[in-house]
């Protein structure tokens, strides 16, 4: 592993220009291009695609990398000189009964053997909704879920990262909403065993945000960038490439390395009409606006 420490369903036809306290232009070398924001193209494709136009960092899924598989997929990375800023996801903690709950912990630790293999540097957690109304007893099953895993990652060098989504998600997907409840569980761990994935997609609104982020300091263990497009149509698919909604990206990037954070910088999108573009163009459309706008 090396190591780093045009509008799309929404209403813009062109990147928004940012103001206010903002970084400065994006380092590119900095950039991760997460295989979701191809999800149309098979793994290896985009391995290629990333290495043919300059991207040095690749994100990976869990169900691309199992299609792909793990060693021949670690070779091509290897062979493509990219290195690895994290493989998603782990987690789903949350279960009706203590027998499903275990086969979820079993689950963590392949992932971590999965990230190991690839060099990956952080493993995402989407923590899991709850399996009845008691969202309470989900957080702690979370909590719970990590503990449990967490020496397993230590012993083999993978953080672990807790992504906090959209509280629009939080009845199919995560239970954890905020970077404050991400934060207090992280906590609970040394910040190189388990910290906190920043995504704007789902932090962007948070009142807290700047207060949460300045608090989170070492314990940020990735960024992912994206944008939220107006008008909302899918939640899920809502994501847009950089520029084209209303995140205030630069401005979040400024607290996030106000806070130490100096990482790699994942960009993820889950849209539709993304995926149906030719590869090489999502990948070149990815790196310029990442430079110019995120």
């Amino acid at each position: 592993m090396t190591s780093l420490g045009g509008a799309l369903g929404g209403a813009s036809v062109a990147p928004r220009a940012l103001s206010g306290d903002a970084a400065p232009l994006a380092d590119a070398r900095r950039l991760s291009f997460n295989q979701a924001t191809a999800e149309r193209h098979p793994l290896g494709d985009v391995i290629d695609a990333c290495a043919r136009n300059g991207v040095p960092g690749i994100s990976i899924w869990r169900h691309k990398l199992a299609d792909a598989g793990l060693e021949r997929t670690a070779r091509r990375i290897r062979d493509a000189g990219l290195f690895v800023s994290s493989l998603c996801r782990g987690g789903m903690f949350p279960a009706a009964t203590a027998t499903e709950r275990a086969a979820r912990i079993d689950d963590n630790r392949r992932a971590i053997d999965e990230s190991a293999a690839l060099g990956a540097e952080v493993l995402v957690l989407v923590c899991g909704a709850a399996p009845d109304r008691d969202l309470a007893a989900a957080r702690e099953m979370v909590g719970e879920g990590i503990a449990a895993i967490a020496p397993y990652a230590a012993e083999r060098g993978i953080r672990l990262g807790i992504e906090p989504l959209h509280p629009a998600f939080a009845a199919e997907r995560s239970c954890i909403t905020t970077m404050r409840e991400a934060r207090l569980i992280a906590e609970r761990f040394a910040p190189g065993n388990v910290g906190v994935v920043v995504d704007v997609y789902h932090v962007w609104w948070d009142p807290e945000r700047a207060a949460e982020i300045a608090r989170l300091g070492e314990r940020i263990a990735g960024y992912h960038v994206n944008d939220w497009l107006v008008p909302a149509k899918n939640v899920l698919m809502n994501r847009g490439m950089m520029g084209d909604g209303v995140i205030e990206l630069r401005r979040i990037r400024a607290e996030v390395e106000r806070a130490g954070y100096r990482g790699p910088i994942e960009v993820e999108i889950f849209n539709e009409a993304l995926w149906e573009r030719p590869l090489d163009e999502i990948v070149r459309l990815t790196k310029d606006r990442f430079v110019e706008v995120a």
